[in-house]
């Protein structure tokens, strides 16, 4: 049910002393072929994280044999020498493994600033031990190990028409888009070449990952990489492909959701009849990082007002006094006036959807958030502790 459900990868998590909680926190993935196809994409916030930096360069030319990922530091804004800690981890794996060091993606995840001769040391020696301990049933180990405050590993598979993907993940906060705040390896043994993993990737990311917008905060770590290595022998349809792809990552991303740090509702924001995808997706970000609107859901007041408040300040296409409103089944708000009582309304649950109907067109996207609780901000005050 992980990165090591296709044929031909392996993968191992391993305690190397990065977490004081002596939880694994260094993971090791690797492509074993015949193929080492590699695709990735990566954090759009200008402050990046080295093993970010290093890993860019890694996969611009479409080969990638092996990710080594930890958390417990995310090597970030720590200058030169942590650059050279991103470059001397892909070194000390690649020769471990029989391969070059610049088809080996680094992650990192973990306390921004943190990454001294301490954690190098600890991270090279995990990678070691890692490496040491590999097998194909080493997928939920691998993902065990990437955890920061997560509550619960991620990991999911898919089968098709003979070939497999695989997926693990990170996250449970800070979750916007560009990623959010997360480490995702995707591997296939179904034959694929770059330009189509890059392209297949970036499709289904653009669906999932990117519409996940927890609290409107962006990391400097995010980074999703996809791994094809053909040894399934089957050339897949594109467009199966394609679709088993995004309901994979669209799982993995559900399951970010559910896990955010100290949410108590996990929040699906549905936008119907906008004038064009963009502006669904425009709509239902507004929505999903107000946090008047999110305050509401986590005192269970279905205040549809704070909703029309965030469309309003949008550039999508609509009427504000044409716009219907539900949530969890109940029409709250119908041409941008009050409609049921708010007491029909059950917000009670965690899952809570709310609907939003520009009446302006036939496109509709959805995006997942959470809302903003005491738990959330007690956990992230203390952070650093």
């Amino acid at each position: 049910m992980s990165v090591t459900a296709p044929q031909g990868f392996e993968a191992a998590g391993v305690v190397a002393g990065l977490k004081s909680t002596g939880k694994p926190d260094v993971a090791v993935v690797v492509n074993r072929g015949p193929r080492k196809v590699g695709a990735a994409v990566f954090t759009s916030n200008r402050s990046k994280a080295n093993p970010i930096i290093w890993s860019q360069e890694v996969v611009k030319d479409g080969v990638v044999e092996a990710v080594v990922l930890n958390s417990g530091g995310a090597n970030c804004f720590t200058g030169a020498f942590g650059f050279q800690t991103s470059h001397l981890t892909a070194e000390h794996a690649a020769d471990l493994l029989g391969v070059s060091a610049g088809d080996v993606v680094v992650c990192s995840t973990g306390l921004i600033g943190s990454g001294d001769e301490v954690f190098r040391g600890k991270v090279l020696a995990g990678v070691e031990a890692a490496v040491g301990q590999l097998s194909a049933d080493g997928g939920q180990a691998a993902a065990e190990a990437i955890m920061t405050t997560d509550t619960v590993a991620k990991t999911v598979a898919v089968t098709r028409s003979g070939w497999t993907i695989g997926g693990m993940a990170k996250g449970a906060g800070m979750l916007a888009p560009g990623l959010a705040t997360m480490l995702v390896v995707l591997t296939t043994d179904a034959e694929l070449d770059a330009a189509e993993a890059h392209a297949l990737l970036l499709r289904a990311t653009g669906q999932t990952f990117d519409r996940l917008d927890s609290d409107g905060c962006m990391s400097t770590n995010d980074q999703v990489t996809l791994l094809a290595n053909g040894a399934s022998g089957i050339r897949p349809d594109l467009d199966e492909f394609a679709a088993a792809l995004t309901e994979l990552s669209d799982e993995l991303a559900r399951m970010l959701q559910d896990d955010a740090e100290g949410a108590s509702h996990a929040i699906s924001i549905e936008v119907v009849h906008a004038q064009d995808e963009q502006d669904a997706v425009e709509v239902g970000r507004a929505v999903a990082r107000n946090n008047l609107f999110k305050a509401a859901i986590f005192g269970n007041d279905p205040n549809w007002g704070r909703v029309l408040a965030a469309i309003g300040t949008t550039a999508a296409v609509f009427d504000p006094y044409d716009v219907d409103v539900w949530m969890n089944g109940v029409r709250v708000c119908t041409a941008g006036g009050p409609d049921r009582p708010r007491e029909e309304v059950d917000l009670t649950p965690r899952a809570t959807h709310v609907l939003i109907d520009l009446k302006a067109g036939e496109a509709a996207a959805t995006i997942r958030t959470n809302d903003l609780t005491h738990d959330y901000v007690h956990e992230n005050s203390a952070y650093a502790s």
